[in-house]
């Protein structure tokens, strides 16, 4: 599945980006630090393994995405590769709702590239799939992601405290969330016409 706007787009994530993902992730490294999800630290006495290769990643992702969990995408900008937005946590049934984390290249924000990915994944969530809710949780020092979903019209419903490991430590996070009731028109359409 790929979604489009224009120069926008988002795809399955491939083993041939290896390159050009790192390399992105490499250049933004200090940029993202402070957003990224860390592993907590082993218990003592409890064994882990090292952490997975970029393969063993997009492997687990594809995986995770034939079972219907997950839509790991690459967003790319101009075909170049400029980030990641993945939508997780994707739960059927009575629930019938999802999670979206993303990062863009520094070189790139601030441009409408990520609104633009979240309203067409949104969208897909929505429409493609059938999904009734979807969320989006953001540290609340993280002023660049949260102006994304506020210009896109999530509501926002708290503080959820020490949610996610980033940056070495748990962390607070605010939730943003969106049903399909609330965008009928799509989300896109809604973004393009604000």
């Amino acid at each position: 599945m790929e979604l489009r706007d224009g120069v926008i787009g988002l795809r399955p994530i491939r083993q041939r980006d290896q390159r050009a993902w790192q390399e992105a992730s490499r250049r933004n490294r200090d940029w993202l630090r402070r957003w990224e999800a860390t592993v907590p630290p082993t218990p003592p006495g409890r064994i882990t393994g090292p952490r997975p290769s970029y393969r063993q990643m997009v492997r687990y992702l594809r995986h995770e995405a034939a079972a219907g969990r997950m839509l790991p995408f690459v967003l790319t900008y101009k075909e170049q590769l400029v980030g990641q937005l993945t939508v997780g946590g994707i739960t059927w049934g009575s629930m019938c709702s999802a999670n979206i984390g993303y990062w863009i290249d520094e070189a790139v924000a601030g441009r409408g590239i990520m609104p633009t990915a979240v309203a067409l994944a949104t969208d897909h969530c929505f429409h493609g799939l059938g999904l009734h809710r979807i969320e989006v949780c953001i540290r609340p020092e993280n002023g660049p992601s949260r102006r994304v979903v506020e210009k896109l019209g999530f509501r926002s419903e708290g503080m959820r405290p020490r949610y996610l490991h980033i940056d070495g430590d748990w962390r607070d996070h605010l939730v943003y969330a969106l049903t399909a009731e609330e965008v009928p028109e799509g989300l896109l359409r809604r973004w393009r016409t604000r």
